[in-house]
């Protein structure tokens, strides 16, 4: 069934990846706890170097599954609830709107708050720490919105996310991650760099000779490799870095997990779990979205860039997932969601 399922996965990718599009991809197929890589084109056209199952990508906001999963051990421990009003955490979090969110509503975007760094027309300028938390003490409701009331996506309540999460544990959020998810996993691959200068990663060279060149759709180089765009200048709010390697690990460790800690595997199924209905096919968890397709849910995260694609899809139901990233933006990484993942869910069902 294995041959099969490469087939299935092959037959989508390829397509995708010929020589006259930017930038490669690398792609992970898990299933009943094997693992399977695709690589195709190049992590830097100028160099030709190729893509491989450890070359390092920019996550963009795949990140956002390890903060969320961050919440739920926290919750499962006893550390932290996830409807504790966020100045629990931040009491310099004073304004009307931000005192009444909590922190699972900025876990599942239900918060309703949205800050100018968060849709065009983008703003020319990073902000501080303190500018960022007058941001969201300013911020009024423009339509009628009220904490847990709706789905309104937004990566600055993610950065506000890791600043509860650093205040809560008085660890920055990079050690957090590495401490409670990424080493028990055996992601040694994966990290939050601190940003240098020109934005890019502060990283040593045989780590830096990993990581991608990313592009534009059409194929423009943008930035240096380890390239970190942020909108905000304060600690840990650059880039996480991974490989399909790393990621294969931590989508097997979401549909399987028998053989990780029990608190650890319990934290990514609860991150899983639906928590806010958006309509009949479309569901908000903790960073993950749910998608009920005619015969399959699956439950996924994509992400992105302007020179970064990533997509992390899971069915639990059939323990199986996949992993792409890519180094160019709009990579059309929806073929998963609606081609392979239901392709491969039908393959495991008849078998």
């Amino acid at each position: 069934m294995i041959a099969q399922m490469r087939d299935i996965v092959a037959g989508e990718l390829t397509p995708t990846m010929t020589p006259d599009q930017p930038g490669g991809l690398a792609a992970a197929l898990c299933a009943g706890g094997h693992v399977e890589f695709f690589n195709y084109g190049f992590a830097d056209d100028a160099t030709r170097r190729p893509v491989t199952p450890d070359t390092l990508f920019n996550l963009g906001s795949l990140r956002k599954p390890f903060e969320a999963t961050l919440v739920a051990l926290g919750s499962l421990r006893g550390e932290l609830r996830p409807d504790d009003a966020l100045p629990k955490y931040l009491p310099e979090l004073t304004g009307d709107y931000v005192r009444r969110v909590t922190v699972g509503q900025l876990a599942t975007h239900t918060s309703g708050m949205l800050l100018s760094t968060d849709h065009p027309p983008w703003p020319n300028d990073s902000f501080s720490r303190a500018q960022f938390i007058d941001m969201f003490n300013a911020f009024e409701p423009q339509t009628g919105e009220a904490p847990g009331k709706q789905r309104i996506y937004s990566h600055a309540c993610y950065v506000l996310l890791q600043l509860v999460l650093e205040r809560c544990y008085g660890t920055p959020i990079a050690t957090l991650f590495d401490q409670r998810i990424l080493k028990p996993l055996g992601m040694n691959a994966t990290s939050v760099p601190e940003r240098g200068e020109d934005s890019r990663a502060v990283m040593d060279a045989a780590w830096m000779q990993r990581v991608v060149q990313g592009y534009s759709d059409q194929g423009t180089p943008i930035g240096p490799p380890g390239n970190q765009q942020s909108y905000f200048d304060f600690p840990g709010t650059g880039q996480m870095f991974s490989s399909a390697r790393d990621l294969g690990a931590f989508v097997a460790a979401n549909v399987d997990g028998r053989s990780i800690d029990p608190h650890l595997r319990e934290a990514l199924r609860l991150t899983q779990r639906e928590v806010f209905r958006v309509n009949d096919k479309f569901g908000e968890a903790m960073a993950w979205e749910n998608v009920r397709l005619p015969d399959v849910t699956i439950v996924d995260k994509p992400g992105g860039l302007n020179n970064a694609s990533g997509y992390l899809g899971l069915v639990p139901a059939r323990r199986i997932a996949m992993v792409l990233l890519a180094n160019r933006g709009e990579y059309p990484h929806e073929i998963v969601r609606y081609k392979v993942l239901p392709a491969l869910a039908k393959l495991v069902a008849s078998h």
